[in-house]
């Protein structure tokens, strides 16, 4: 196993030497890589032991201890006391015996993705990488597989760029709840156990909640996310939320600058994907879960969300976004500086289900007709026209947002304009106000020469004509809902 403290000694060497130190006005020297912003649109995946009861969601650890769960019930139903058969018991169910990473790279350059990130480790504490800091990993346990490690190759080999996530930090209460009733999670608990700590659970978004988690997990929480760096060079490191815990800041900051450093050694580049103010504006990229902005931001940003409603991971009742809505939040977040973390979530086996499937695919035939609106566009002058905005915040995607024709998203780049339209007109007709030639109403708008107009995927030239009120162009009647994509050239 690694030797703890030699490699901690590596961290402050490398973290002392190299160009970003552990303050925020160091890490505020950070520059975000033209590679991501560019490449708008990635795909994360949730696969992990929680695939193995694929019920409820991926919180399945916390919630099968958690008494008065449906997940608690179901656990007792079909699997037994949680004491005769907990979490652990799980690992051997899960063999991945159909991974194909091959298979899923092929898939993920179909949908039209640049980058992807896999989930390294969940909240519970089950590896999905080779490592020498705990033997509950994927190479030793359930699959007997270097997951990550066989995926980064596959993906690599086919242009698309590597990242991880890690969920550790939660594990500090994450099966805490097992220790109130009779279960096997109890203690005495050591370091590198799949349980430890089991901490008890209090308001999970006090800053200052008690007890701290103590510097022995933090140590550990350190070590295990620079060794997932160091084993496999993620260009892309996503955290969730609970990161912005005031004992885990110190942490948090000489985490990023070895990470940092790091990546400047191997001239790759690096992004953290952070929530809510873990880290200070510029110093990484922020993460809107579940969620938008309803403006554009003068900071690039990320959303990350599902092709599910009720699940990052699989269960067996997942409940499916119409693809045309995924398309939608693409657009929309594109036009306001963002870009789209799409995830799906594998079978135990491995397999990916078809409606995962089918959702990407669909996805990747519209980026392969407009892709050009998306990938290396920037924000235009105006980012948005129309009635209908995204809801501003996370955890807002309960329910798709109604877009009309009149609502439409805007990209450019070189000499020109897209203007994404997004919900197809039945009539086959587009007013675009913020194209017009001139604006009575003195709100901002293009004054320049529009030399010509066409529609990405149709074979004929559109009809248009631009007057005071508007840019109107006529083109084929709607097949779809998908939104549909206007070029403008520009002079």
């Amino acid at each position: 196993m690694l030797n703890r403290q030699n490699y901690l000694r590596e961290i402050h060497r490398v973290v002392h030497e190299g160009r970003f130190q552990d303050t925020w006005e160091s890490l505020s020297q950070y520059r975000v890589p033209d590679w991501y912003v560019n490449a708008k649109f990635g795909i994360f995946i949730h696969w992990g032991v929680y695939s193995v009861p694929a019920f409820g969601s991926e919180w399945y650890s916390r919630n099968m201890y958690l008494q008065g769960t449906k997940e608690f019930e179901h656990h007792r139903k079909t699997y037994g006391n949680q004491k005769d058969f907990g979490y652990k018991d799980f690992i051997p169910l899960f063999r991945a015996e159909r991974f194909d990473p091959e298979a899923w790279a092929d898939l993920f350059r179909q949908a039209g993705a640049r980058y992807v990130v896999p989930v390294a480790e969940h909240h519970d504490g089950f590896q999905m990488y080779k490592s020498e800091l705990s033997h509950f990993n994927a190479y030793e346990m359930g699959p007997h597989r270097d997951v990550a490690g066989e995926l980064k190759l596959a993906l690599e080999s086919r242009g698309l760029v590597y990242g991880a996530s890690s969920h550790r930090v939660e594990h500090w209460f994450f099966m805490g709840h097992g220790k109130e009733f009779p279960s096997d999670i109890h203690e005495p608990l050591k370091q590198g156990d799949l349980y430890w700590p089991s901490m008890p659970e209090r308001e999970i978004l006090d800053l200052f909640s008690e007890p701290k988690p103590t510097a022995a997990f933090l140590e550990d929480w350190l070590l295990r996310t620079c060794e997932l760096v160091d084993r496999y060079h993620p260009r892309v490191l996503y955290f969730d939320w609970w990161i912005q815990h005031s004992a885990v800041k110190p942490y948090l900051k000489k985490f990023a600058a070895y990470y940092y450093n790091r990546a400047a050694q191997w001239g790759t580049g690096a992004v953290i994907n952070y929530k809510y103010d873990a880290f200070p504006m510029g110093s990484a990229v922020l993460d809107m879960e579940r969620g938008q902005f309803a403006d554009a931001k003068p900071y690039f940003w990320q959303t990350d969300t599902s092709v599910a409603r009720n699940s990052w991971g699989y269960t067996e009742n997942n409940d499916y976004k119409p693809v045309s809505e995924i398309l939608c939040t693409l657009a929309d977040v594109v036009s306001k500086n963002g870009c789209l973390l799409l995830n799906i979530g594998p079978r135990a086996d491995g397999t990916i289900p078809d409606e995962d499937r089918n959702l990407l695919l669909e996805v990747g035939s519209w980026l392969r007709v407009n892709g050009e609106a998306i990938y290396d566009t920037h924000v235009w002058r105006v980012s948005q026209e129309g009635e209908t905005k995204a809801a501003n915040g996370q955890f807002a995607d309960e329910k798709g947002t109604a877009y009309t024709a009149s609502d439409i998203r805007f990209t450019a780049k070189g000499p020109y304009v897209y203007a994404i339209v997004l919900r197809a007109p039945e009539d086959g007709v587009v007013r675009i106000q913020s194209l017009a030639d001139r604006d009575a109403q003195k709100t901002p708008c293009f004054h320049g020469v529009i030399r010509d107009v066409i529609v990405l995927g149709e074979s004929e030239k559109p009809q248009w004509e631009r007057s005071a009120q508007a840019l109107t162009v006529r083109m084929e009647k709607a097949k779809n809902d998908h939104p549909v994509v206007v070029r403008i050239l520009t002079d």
